[in-house]
């Protein structure tokens, strides 16, 4: 990917006691992304957890749940207010588990659990939890007494497996539940209660190198705030006093940048309000809107977007020529709009494009299904740059969410990603992708999206390559298991994006041991249940098992069930590649001598596998005279003559059996 395909946020910034905010990874959107509401983040990686730590104010109660889930098998379910933090501090305290140990430097398993079983496809991967691993379950978007019941009963069941494990897990209540708690989880539940919100505050201003005095903090409305606003607003509010000093247009004291910081968060909305009152026409209307959404883009961009706003609502030109109507830039002052010195339009108050874009997505619901038509061509224009892209992009993204249209945000994944010709990966459709992987509410309805689309018929390249990035930067990250599902059924389908799916799909599973057996497993599961398209997945489950592929130690017991499903069924051309690999190894290293016989066994009962066996080995030692092959050779074919004797016998023995009463007396 090149670097106009993907360019990292380099210090995203989002609320610190909530899971909330700007831990997207994947595209520079500007100075305002740490401002974005709307947008519940899901991704839990390292990285993120990491950054959470340097901003995250232990709320009253923490302590508590920390000591109980320091014990091996231990549950913790927290119990707090909606807007207390508590999704944050779950994540915190599962974290910590592996901070003093170096678990995450050697890979424990760090995985966000599916709240319910719509967040499940019909692909299952079982738990099977391991020694020190950490799970997370966020149960507190549950809102029913029976969808919280069938939560309960399936948390019993990863309960005792954690326990049985040496696992951690860490459950968030719904709030508003109380009374329908399980009365034997009542001794694992800890109750939280609110961070002061002036330290949240303090500690995010620290974090982001901003200069005060504690003075600075204190005030009625302020206070206000601290005692009443969840945490990620007040994540917000500082986020949005580090853009007024970044921007360089609200004067040089932090006096300054806090008050219009406390402008966007209690003014914005009532303002944009009298502004669209005063509005009445649709030309200047759709100025507003799509200035909003491409802020910070040229003015002649921003024009052409406009004249494209209004023909999609079907707003009839006027009939006089354009130099007998108002001109642009007296249509822009008149709505408060700027033009910079370098040609690029913005509104004068900060955070106000933000205010406005929620207006319109709140307020004009008839128009939402052209405003996706609109971005869906829009965003393609010519003249915007790869950062303008990418924030019309998550623009568009979080509105939709906002108002609950997860299906207007995929429907443009699948139009951009559909039109992508050559061997790219659309970057459009990619974030869009990402961001709604990425979404704590509509994180499972995008997982089952690409489910669904992968495991449907013929997919466009553009599409499947989009969907292949997205389990590797996203989804491999949060649900690795899913992952590894919906790339394996792109990678068995035909062609080079099939082919790439395939690459991705070895790729992550070469990372995790858990993850190479599952996979193993699955695809020799493939071949049995789908014998007539088995070849697909054959062809995989050999590269899956050459010795560059496996990890180190090898897994013998598992290479030992897939080779056997190898060498019991044609291609037999497939066996060269593989038995050669592992002949090498052994060539190389003897300690993994073991593989011959394990190969060997693989294959005992079938006489014609143990001769193609023999003949691979023949040729390999004949493509390179050299002692070390021919020994290796010579080994293996040993184990291939005892493993014949062995049958020959048991045969022979089988035959010269009894074969009447009389006989057997």
């Amino acid at each position: 990917m090149t670097e106009q395909e993907r360019v990292t946020v380099n210090d995203p910034c989002g609320p610190v006691n909530n899971g909330m905010g700007s831990q997207y990874v994947f595209y520079s959107v500007g100075a305002d992304w740490m401002i974005r509401k709307g947008v519940e983040p899901l991704r839990i990686v390292r990285e993120d957890r990491v950054r959470l730590a340097d901003r995250f104010v232990p709320p009253v109660g923490y302590r508590v749940a920390a000591d109980r889930l320091e014990k091996p098998g231990s549950l913790v379910l927290l119990e707090a207010p909606p807007g207390s933090g508590r999704r944050a501090a779950a994540i915190m305290l599962l974290h910590e588990l592996g901070e003093d140990g170096g678990a995450d430097e050697e890979g424990a398993r760090f995985e966000e659990l599916p709240a319910t079983d719509k967040d499940k496809d019909e692909d299952k991967v079982p738990l099977a939890p391991g020694e020190g691993e950490r799970f997370l379950l966020d149960l507190s978007g549950i809102a029913d007494e029976e969808a919280y019941a069938k939560a309960q009963r399936r948390m019993a069941v990863r309960r005792s497996q954690v326990q049985e494990a040496g696992a951690h897990m860490v459950v968030v209540l719904p709030s508003g539940m109380e009374h329908a708690h399980a009365p034997e989880l009542e001794p694992h539940t800890v109750k939280l209660g609110r961070p002061r919100g002036i330290a949240v505050v303090t500690r995010y201003l620290r974090m982001d190198r901003m200069n005060f005095r504690p003075a600075d903090l204190r005030g009625a409305d302020l206070q206000r705030l601290y005692d009443r606003s969840p945490m990620r607003e007040l994540a917000r509010l500082a986020g949005l006093v580090k853009a007024a000093r970044d921007s360089r247009r609200f004067g040089a004291d932090f006096t300054g940048w806090l008050d219009q910081a406390m402008h966007a968060v209690t003014d914005r909305a009532g303002e944009v309000g009298r502004q669209v009152a005063t509005v009445r026409t649709a030309p200047e209307r759709a100025l507003l809107l799509a200035t909003a959404v491409f802020e910070e883009a040229r003015a002649d961009t921003v024009y052409e977007v406009w004249h494209d706003l209004m023909r999609t609502v079907r707003h009839e030109e006027e009939a006089t020529t354009e130099l007998a109507r108002t001109d642009f830039g007296e249509r822009l002052a008149a709505l408060g709009i700027e033009r910079d010195s370098a040609g690029r339009l913005r509104f004068g108050q900060l955070a106000y494009a933000d205010a406005v874009r929620t207006y319109f997505w709140a307020n004009f619901p008839g128009t939402r299904d052209d405003l996706r038509d609109w971005i869906g061509h829009a965003a393609g224009l010519r003249g915007l740059t790869t950062d303008d892209r990418m924030n019309v992009v998550v623009r568009f993204g979080e509105q939709s969410l906002s108002v609950g249209r997860p299906d207007h945000l995929f429907d443009l994944v699948v139009r951009w990603a559909g039109r992508t010709t050559g061997a790219s990966c659309d970057p459009r459709a990619l974030a869009a992708l990402e961001l709604g992987l990425s979404h704590e509410e509509f994180g499972g309805w995008f997982r089952r999206r690409m489910y669904e689309c992968a495991t449907s018929g013929p997919l466009p390249d553009g599409l499947v390559r989009v969907l292949t990035t997205a389990c590797v930067q996203s989804l491999g990250a949060t649900h690795p298991d899913q992952a590894m599902v919906r790339l394996h059924y792109l990678a068995v389908r035909k062609g080079e994006a099939a082919r790439e799916a395939g690459k991705a799909l070895l790729d992550l599973a070469g990372r995790d041991r858990r993850l190479y057996r599952l996979l193993i497993d699955r695809v020799r599961n493939r071949t049995r249940r789908e014998p007539r398209g088995a070849e697909p997945h054959l062809r995989l489950l050999t590269e899956l098992l050459m010795s560059d592929r496996a990890p180190d130690p090898p897994p013998w017991p598992d290479l030992f069930l897939g080779w056997g499903t190898v060498f019991s069924q044609p291609p037999t051309e497939l066996w060269s590649p593989l038995v050669s690999s592992w002949l090498n190894a052994v060539a190389g290293d003897s300690t993994r001598e073991i593989a011959l016989s394990v190969m060997v066994g693989a294959a005992h009962g079938r006489t014609a596998a143990l001769h193609r066996l023999y003949a691979v080995a023949c040729n390999w030692a004949g493509s390179a005279r050299h002692p070390s092959r021919a020994a290796v050779a010579a080994h293996f074919w040993q184990h291939i003559d005892h493993a014949q004797y062995a049958r020959t016998e048991s045969t022979e023995r089988a035959g010269a059996g009894p074969r009447t009463a009389e006989e057997a007396r």
